[in-house]
């Protein structure tokens, strides 16, 4: 069995190197990343300029490869050019910091390089561990977190997985684990509404021009039952299932249409 492991965080990212170790006794690994952080770059495809690919040395001694772009394409690169069949999982992460809830979803690179795995049929793991010190969540590189309990949870759900693939209907799996979990259960549940209500920094240059940095506030509405509110509030790991297919109801718009 094979496995391609990535993130957005960078390949030298103390989290992908934790999901190498989590399943490496479990099947064969091929760990693809950006070279670089890649945080908020959600499913973007490089187009206009050329991807180099770079071997590095992870602190094990083995091999991975550093993508010059966007984790999207350090999917398709190892998808395409460095293995010769398709894995029978694919791994985004373990980010640092938590992705949650539907309005930014689509904008973190882990999600991003984990939708394109599966949408190639791929079963797919979304991983990602809360962590409260915010000058760590856009580090290049290693960083001072333990990951071994999210470790731990990647190492037992990819068991089941690579068992028994994922469910009729169920794309791709959306984990966040807390800094602080209460067991070693996985709760599902539902997206919730958003991980941060948007923040707009306007600053001035020495020229006196105007320039803006797009930040944010946690979001802390989210209600029981929202990976939200069972990841912050309850301090559990969440487990959310995906779909690709964005598909509303088709009725409801004929009907609509027929007003």
């Amino acid at each position: 069995m094979k496995a391609l492991i990535s993130n957005d965080d960078g390949v030298t990212a103390s989290g992908i190197f934790a999901s190498k170790k989590a399943v490496e006794d479990l099947c064969d690994t091929l760990v693809i990343a950006p070279e670089t952080q890649q945080s908020g770059i959600g499913h973007a495809l490089t187009l206009y300029e050329p991807l180099r690919v770079k071997e590095r040395i992870l602190k094990d001694g083995s091999i991975a490869y550093g993508v010059t772009g966007t984790p999207t394409d350090a999917v398709t690169v190892g998808l395409f050019q460095m293995l010769d069949e398709k894995p029978d999982l694919a791994i985004s992460g373990i980010n640092t910091g938590f992705n949650i809830g539907q309005a930014e979803l689509t904008t973190s690179g882990t999600v991003g390089a984990a939708l394109e795995a599966a949408s190639f049929g791929i079963p797919t793991i979304a991983i990602s561990q809360e962590v409260t010190k915010d000058d760590v969540k856009f580090e290049t590189g290693e960083v001072g977190i333990d990951f071994s309990f999210a470790q731990k949870m990647l190492r037992k759900l990819a068991k089941i997985v690579l068992k028994k693939g994922l469910p009729e209907g169920i794309d791709l799996l959306n984990v966040n684990v807390p800094e602080n979990p209460v067991n070693d259960e996985f709760e599902v549940v539902r997206l919730g509404k958003r991980m941060y209500v948007p923040v707009m920094e306007k600053r001035l240059d020495p020229r006196g021009q105007p320039y803006y940095w797009i930040g944010g506030e946690p979001y802390e509405s989210d209600e029981k039952g929202s990976d939200g509110y069972e990841l912050k509030v309850a301090q559990k790991t969440t487990i959310t299932p995906l779909k690709i297919d964005l598909t509303g109801d088709l009725g409801l718009l004929k009907e609509f249409l027929e007003i």
